[in-house]
């Protein structure tokens, strides 16, 4: 007698998106994702609560719907939540970001602030803040979203005699990242001592300034570009297969690569906008989700799972190792990101 086994087809599951569209992932992405948010909803819960001034999980309710102490009220509704909505809009939005990058460049090291789009929208943030001397967040957010999108120009159009993709475009985009970085540290040292001071907390990536004059309008952005990301990223998956299988499936290759880094450069931009260049987090969040869901390739949802999870376990770090005082979350992910880096480029050369 003969026995046959059948593999059981993995289970997907579809999400509707603008325009119609849908999003399918296979049970353990969905899995991925959900678990991600519960361990980064746990943290954040912890976050609103603890500190130096504890509120109850009561107050934070009564605190939200305008009643209770006005002490709770200040605490939890002007300090923490704004902090902890932002931790996941910025965290989603880079994670989303460094996705888009890493597939279009076939690259793991392929992330906003390794090409150096990140320094770049750091750079008309500076600009913004030390050469037109302005401190409103909206002027600061508009020389970085303009920056971000003028290093994106730089780049394309310095990588796309050969087509943009692969390690031309690192490499260009680390050229271009180490010319800006410079000029970056230039203007800080050419600044006052009071505005130096405040473009290089800028720079180093905080959330502890953070309202909801940041919160409210980075939600918005966030809110209209990762469906508009989704619902577009359906080409992605020949991308990966290279140009010419991507052509053999009628995919315009470098029409839809440009489209792509559009959007990844806006969700770059307007993340740097609102707390300033946090480092790392969009090139860890796409691989840890990769490997997390067990997937062949780049898996967008978990990626912005991830990166929001990272980021309000980072900012939750920030807020208690060395409590009372806060530092700036980007020192976090750039410690623990460094180490990634190290253990990514080992991993790539035994591969």
């Amino acid at each position: 007698m003969t026995t046959s086994r059948t593999r059981r087809a993995p289970v997907h599951w579809i999400a509707p998106l603008p325009g119609g569209r849908t999003i399918r992932m296979q049970r353990r992405a969905v899995g991925a994702t959900i678990a991600l948010v519960v361990v980064g909803l746990t943290v954040s819960v912890l976050a609103v609560t603890t500190g130096v001034y504890h509120v109850g999980l009561g107050d934070i309710g009564r605190a939200i719907l305008g009643r209770g102490d006005s002490t709770d009220r200040l605490i939890v509704v002007d300090q923490r939540l704004p902090r902890t909505v932002a931790a996941w809009a910025i965290g989603g939005a880079m994670g989303l970001s460094g996705a888009l990058f890493q597939t279009v460049s076939r690259n793991p090291l392929g992330s906003p602030d390794i090409v150096g789009f990140t320094t770049g929208a750091a750079s008309g943030g500076l600009a913004a803040i030390l050469l037109a001397g302005v401190t409103s967040s909206a002027a600061i957010a508009s020389g970085t979203i303009l920056g971000g999108l003028a290093t994106a120009l730089v780049v394309y159009l310095l990588s796309s005699a050969r087509g943009v993709g692969g390690e031309r475009l690192i490499l260009v985009g680390i050229a271009v990242g180490a010319m800006l970085a410079s000029i970056n540290d230039y203007l800080i040292t050419r600044a006052d001592i009071e505005a130096a001071e405040t473009a290089r907390a800028w720079q180093f990536g905080s959330l502890n300034a953070i309202s909801w004059s940041q919160a409210g309008p980075l939600l918005v952005a966030v809110a209209v570009l990762i469906p508009v990301t989704l619902a577009v990223s359906r080409p992605l998956a020949a991308l990966e297969m290279g140009d010419d299988a991507a052509a053999g499936l009628g995919v315009d290759a470098r029409r839809v690569r440009a489209r792509i880094l559009f959007l990844g450069v806006a969700l770059a931009a307007v993340s740097v906008a609102a707390a300033g260049p946090i480092g790392f987090l969009a090139l860890a969040a796409p691989q840890l989700a990769k490997r997390l869901a067990r997937s062949a390739g780049i898996t967008l949802v978990v990626s912005i799972a991830m990166g929001s999870t990272l980021l309000v376990v980072a900012d939750f770090a920030a807020q208690r190792v060395l409590s009372p005082f806060q530092i700036p979350v980007g020192l976090v992910t750039g410690a623990v990101g460094g180490l990634y880096l190290l253990w990514l480029l080992s991993a790539t050369g035994r591969r």
